[in-house]
């Protein structure tokens, strides 16, 4: 039986505090991270925004109905929660009409900060990662304060498995067994399925990391492995796991890998062995992954280590601890969070 994400084992031991997150959206701070800047010309709008307690899909419609344009022609780098405090920017594609008067765009909960004229459309995943900011309150201590510092700091040095968060899988985690439902045949709406595939993915990926985790290997090259560069992304396969590969994962210069589900016709993306294995043991996941086949997706590889670079952290009292850190691109905070101890959302 596949485990539960509130239950996905933890990899630096028991909970050394509990605490409430997200009381109010500014205690959820999200801010994108780029490298490069709009370009100054184009048919493009970069448009730079705020916002607090609004959903991001939502906002790129409200953008699409004051300009004129198909909802289409907005793009965004990536979802942001909505009970948060967020800075993205949004692209708007005129496609030839007048640029509107922005002054004159009013959206509840959205600030608009900057503007600029753009090339393209921003895609998907085109950022670099995400800088959060986060207050932890009503913190009650389930260690010495010893302990909830070296906790902290082990975070920093060693990182944490990268789980795809609850968010990817709905509420309760319906959206698995909505899937399932729909490799059975049962009519999803067209909007939905993107949804529902990714969850299937997420759901795969967690559980075998989640093996590693257990067997203490998530932080480790082991035979067979598919390894990550930390920089650049960009994978690979060692001729062997040797001195030098393992001075470069406890270096944080390399991850190693588990599979995003999927028909591969690269041997570098391809699922493993004994990833195969273990998915053919599990109903749940087989049935997943035989669905994601059918489906067409192409395989794909995700570190199974998180990095939360820059991590710092203050009591702003007894009871109030902010934390800082940054995220690589499709990385959760609650995978962090989850680390340190059992948080709850208000």
């Amino acid at each position: 039986m596949s485990i539960q994400v509130s239950a996905l084992p933890r990899a630096h031991g028991e909970p050394v505090l509990r605490a409430t997150i997200r009381s109010q959206p500014e205690d959820f701070e999200v801010t994108e991270l780029r490298d490069f800047e709009p370009s100054g010309a184009g048919e493009h709008v970069w448009l730079e925004i705020r916002k607090r307690g609004a959903n991001t899909e939502w906002v790129a419609r409200q953008l699409a109905r004051f300009a004129g344009v198909p909802e289409v022609a907005v793009g965004f780098a990536g979802l942001k929660d909505r009970d948060a405090l967020t800075r993205q920017v949004f692209t708007v594609g005129l496609g030839g009409q007048p640029e509107p008067d922005w002054d004159q765009c009013v959206i509840d909960g959205v600030e608009l900060l900057a503007r600029h004229r753009h090339a393209r459309k921003l895609k998907r995943g085109a950022l670099n990662g995400n800088r959060f900011a986060l207050i932890l309150r009503s913190v009650q201590p389930l260690a010495p304060a010893a302990a909830i510092e070296a906790r902290l700091s082990a975070l920093s040095a060693r990182g944490v498995p990268n789980y795809f968060g609850p968010q990817r899988f709905g509420r309760g985690g319906e959206n698995v067994a909505r899937a399932l439902a729909m490799f059975d045949g049962a009519r999803v709406p067209r909007s939905l399925r993107g949804i529902l595939l990714s969850a299937a993915r997420s759901q795969i990926f967690n559980q075998l990391l989640a093996g590693r985790v257990l067997a203490g290997s998530w932080e480790q090259a082991i035979d067979g492995d598919i390894l990550q560069l930390e920089r650049s992304n960009s994978v690979f396969k060692p001729a062997a796991i040797d001195a030098d590969i393992a001075a470069r994962m406890a270096a944080g210069e390399i991850n190693s890998t588990g599979p995003l589900w999927g028909a591969s016709r690269s041997t570098i993306n391809a699922v493993g062995a004994d990833e195969a294995q273990s998915v053919a043991a599990d109903a749940e996941l087989n049935a997943l992954a035989a669905g994601l086949l059918r489906a067409g997706l192409e395989a794909d590889r995700r570190a199974l280590r998180l990095w939360p670079r820059t991590l710092s952290w203050q009591w702003l009292d007894g009871q109030t601890l902010r934390l800082e850190f940054a995220l690589r691109e499709g990385a959760y905070a609650t995978s962090v969070l989850a680390e340190l101890g059992e948080t709850a959302d208000a």
